[in-house]
């Protein structure tokens, strides 16, 4: 890699990244999850990026559980009916061809076109296993994202939002303007998000933080009141999985993370307590405005 060139040159490559521990979750012998295309999506890039920040970050589990817990909540959703799941920032995710689904399903990335020709490069001979719709598009062009959400809503009548990996990168207000746009659509009716505690986010500034900094994407998002910010935007936290405690559950902790996940989860305001959670929401009806 070019020593004048970031490590991390934009945004998108941070699903490089992410995909690398994918793959390397996939390879275990008991892998809480199998991604097949994640090593080939990584690529040299995301293998380079991700022994650099295993450098800085020793512990590999959060994203790990993270992925496995938006698994588990995509999953619910499709045994209750969901015909639609909408992938914003969908960057190098495989799910439509790994995950189990049903063929009817409609499901709709939505990226930036560079991230979006890369992956459709490298999985040009492989078939979802639904309808799979791919949108190039700048979520931050508000305009557009509302008329793509409007054209979407005619079509779906219980669709699940997925945003793996997006809200950390947006300001409070940035993450208000999304809720409120994606609550103003009737057959939106669940949304999965990752969220962070301060403490967290202060957290991981420090370790990851000037890398992220040469991309122009600081972490940014780590609301106080945790996951009932998204109320009066119009959406109900009806269940928050901390991410420490399930992967003590699944046996993913050294012996002083598995001290710590046997805390009691932190009510109410969020503080300098490291707490990450993964956060099904639900559309409210009848919103405040």
């Amino acid at each position: 890699m070019p020593t004048s060139e970031p490590l991390i040159r934009n945004i998108s490559d941070t699903a490089r990244w992410v995909a690398m521990y994918r793959a390397r979750e996939t390879e275990r012998a008991d892998p809480l999850f199998r991604d097949p295309f994640a090593r080939r999506l990584a690529g040299t890039r995301g293998e380079e990026i991700a022994a650099v920040i295993q450098k800085r970050m020793k512990q590999s589990w959060p994203l790990v559980l993270r992925t496995y817990l938006f698994d588990s909540l995509i999953a619910e959703h499709l045994r209750q009916g969901g015909d639609m799941v909408l992938s914003l920032a969908a960057g190098l995710d495989a799910r439509p061809y790994r995950m189990g689904l049903p063929q009817s399903l409609q499901w709709v990335e939505v990226d930036l076109p560079e991230i979006l020709d890369y992956k459709e490069s490298i999985l040009a001979g492989e078939k979802p296993r639904c309808a799979l719709r791919r949108v190039r598009l700048d979520l931050s062009n508000r305009d557009a994202r509302r008329a793509l959400f409007a054209d979407l809503g005619r079509q779906a009548k219980t669709a699940l939002i997925v945003t793996e990996g997006l809200l950390i990168y947006l300001t409070p207000e940035q993450v208000a303007s999304l809720a409120e746009d994606l609550a103003e659509v009737p057959g939106f009716r669940r949304w999965i998000v990752d969220i962070t505690s301060p403490g967290l986010r202060t957290m991981l500034t420090k370790q990851i933080g000037s890398l992220l900094a040469e991309a122009n994407a600081p972490l940014q998002f780590s609301p106080e009141a945790g996951p009932e910010f998204f109320t009066p935007h119009g959406w109900r936290p009806t269940a928050v999985r901390s991410m420490l405690k399930w992967a003590g559950m699944k046996g993913r902790l050294n012996p002083f993370f598995r001290l710590l996940s046997l805390l009691p989860d932190p009510k109410g305001r969020q503080g300098r307590r490291p707490w990450g959670a993964v956060c099904l929401l639900e559309r409210e009806d009848s919103r405040p405005r």
